[in-house]
């Protein structure tokens, strides 16, 4: 025959302290210390099986610190709350288990925000916020003071439509609108580190186009069950979706226009991050490829925002995509009295020496003109592309034909004009 638990709430002192018997204290703090200690085991032999894995904001650093850590002390307390208050009265646990939810939650939304934004000035305050809302609510609950704040606040409310709101009904779905939140920025941040570890060029593109619509489809359903929570009909979202649809014909149309070519871009990876590009008189270096626009970083170091539709409509001159080979060229002017033959082997000689210049195929010279002032050859080679740039290989191979043609004693001429004056 099962006994039937007295219900002792804090919010009543002297029962609650009636009920505090040194056999009851002694039995729930037990199991408080074996809750403890089989959730530290638990995630100790989870850090051990899991260490190829990174999973920093499940088991942190010194594996209390963790998220998983205070998750599964709070549902072993909330276990064993369960199985003791079946067999009489339960007076500690009812404190312990609303701090072991604070905890939990407060360990989760600080871990995220860290990994995910650890660059912006507004975390701490956040964290902070986070921490001073979570712990108040537990004192609140435990105290008996929140249920009667949310009857009263459900009180307040107000009629939308067919819809029924109230403060209380908002309050939840913004509450499941931060929860969502930071489930997803966990959700798309580890999905997003799986995907892109270890992968370069074409395959970097299609796993970050994965990873940004997996982004955009986890925030589209958080939305949707924070409108839910709050008490919000769905089915007006269909005229919301329909002047949504009449603001992208009208004023949005550029802005969709250069979404839809980033997905385009990344799916069909015609241009890919770390290809070399030439578009609209700037060549750079693709750095990243955002879902409206694409980064483009020139050897000088600047860096050029360029919109997604540019790189669909105009036309773009790839490097890259057939081979990861550039061709340069170089044009010295030497006097007409130089031996032709020797000026050529002194350039091919200075194009070789240099480690980048491929062998295959190999360099060619050319006498390419006569010219006003001496003799024109142009050097041509072909280098891999490199994060080191391509100005470093033409300088070094500029001061290796300056130093040979000096050694030789062969003539750089400058322009020379005559001017004949009348008279």
């Amino acid at each position: 025959m099962a006994v039937s638990r007295s219900v002792i709430r804090v919010d009543d002192p002297v029962a609650w302290l009636d009920a505090l018997t040194p056999a009851q204290v002694a039995l729930e703090l037990g199991a408080m210390l074996v809750c403890g200690l089989l959730a530290w085991l638990l995630v100790w032999l989870l850090r051990r099986a899991s260490r190829r894995w990174e999973l920093s904001i499940l088991l942190g650093h010194r594996l209390v610190d963790g998220v998983l850590f205070p998750v599964l002390l709070m549902g072993l307390s909330f276990a064993a709350r369960t199985g003791l208050a079946r067999q009489g009265t339960v007076v500690l646990l009812d404190i312990w288990v609303p701090v072991c939810v604070s905890l939990a939650c407060i360990r989760l939304g600080v871990k995220v925000l860290q990994v995910t934004l650890s660059q912006a000035d507004w975390v701490r305050p956040i964290e902070r916020t986070l921490s001073w809302l979570a712990w108040g609510g537990a004192v609140l609950w435990i105290t008996g003071i929140l249920p009667l704040m949310l009857d009263e606040l459900d009180q307040i409310h107000w009629k939308i439509g067919n819809s029924v709101l109230s403060v209380r009904t908002l309050m939840e779905g913004g509450l499941t609108a931060g929860v969502v939140l930071i489930l997803t920025l966990w959700l798309s941040s580890a999905i997003e580190s799986r995907l892109l570890s270890g992968v370069s060029g074409s395959e970097l593109s299609l796993r970050k186009a994965v990873s940004n619509a997996v982004t955009a489809l986890l925030m589209f359903i958080g939305v949707l069950m924070a409108l839910s929570s709050a008490g919000i009909d769905l089915t007006a979202l269909s005229v919301v979706g329909g002047a949504v649809g009449v603001g992208i014909g009208l004023g949005l149309q550029k802005l969709a226009a250069n979404y839809v070519s980033g997905f385009v871009i990344l799916t069909e990876r015609s241009m890919r991050i770390g290809d070399n590009v030439r578009v609209d008189n700037f060549e750079g270096r693709i750095t990243d490829i955002k879902a409206r626009y694409t980064v483009i970083r020139s050897v000088t170091g600047r860096e050029s925002i360029v919109p997604n539709e540019m790189l669909i409509s105009q036309r773009v001159e790839n490097l890259s995509l057939a081979d990861t080979t550039l061709w340069q060229s170089v044009q010295v002017t030497v006097g007409y009295d130089s031996d032709v033959e020797q000026v050529m082997a002194l350039l091919l000689e200075a194009c070789t020496a240099q480690a980048r210049v491929l062998s295959d195929p190999a360099p060619t010279v050319a006498l390419s003109a006569f010219g006003a002032d001496g003799l024109e050859f142009t050097l041509g080679y072909w280098i891999h592309e490199e994060e080191g740039g391509h100005l470093n290989v033409k300088s070094l191979i500029h001061l290796a034909i300056l130093q040979r043609l000096r050694a030789h004693g062969i003539e750089i001429p400058f322009p020379q004009r005559v001017v004949r004056m009348a008279g």
